[in-house]
């Protein structure tokens, strides 16, 4: 059974930086896209960045490229999120996702397995 588990999440100033972690057990991730997905109160989840396992294909939601950057570790069957230049629209819980399929899809229906969510807070 698949496992995810998020975690780095805190209160920053905007203009700083976090990274999230998103420890993954359960199966073998190869075949999997691994995407990040964000819920600010009052607001539906949308996408922030996917990451195909097996070759490292990434896609961003246009509010956070060139500012958020998505990675994994194979060794540590982890997903990273690094968040640099971050404002206090960044404010929202952060989920970890997993979709078995070939391609990036965005939709979170799609997406058969999630973590628990981390609260990032960025102040003004």
């Amino acid at each position: 059974q698949v496992q995810l588990v998020e975690s780095g999440g805190r209160l920053v100033q905007a203009g700083g930086s976090l990274r999230l972690s998103c420890a993954a057990s359960g199966r073998t991730f190869s075949s999997y896209i691994m995407g990040w997905f964000r819920q600010a109160s009052g607001k539906e989840r949308e996408f922030v960045a996917a990451i195909r396992w097996n070759d490292g294909t990434t896609d961003y939601a246009d509010t956070v490229k060139g500012r958020f950057t998505i990675s994994r570790d194979n060794a540590k069957n982890a997903v990273y999120l690094q968040m640099n230049s971050v404002k206090p629209e960044d404010t929202a819980v952060y989920y970890c996702a997993a979709d078995r399929f070939y391609i990036i899809r965005k939709s979170i229906r799609v997406y058969e397995n999630w973590g628990q969510g981390t609260q990032v807070t960025v102040s003004s």
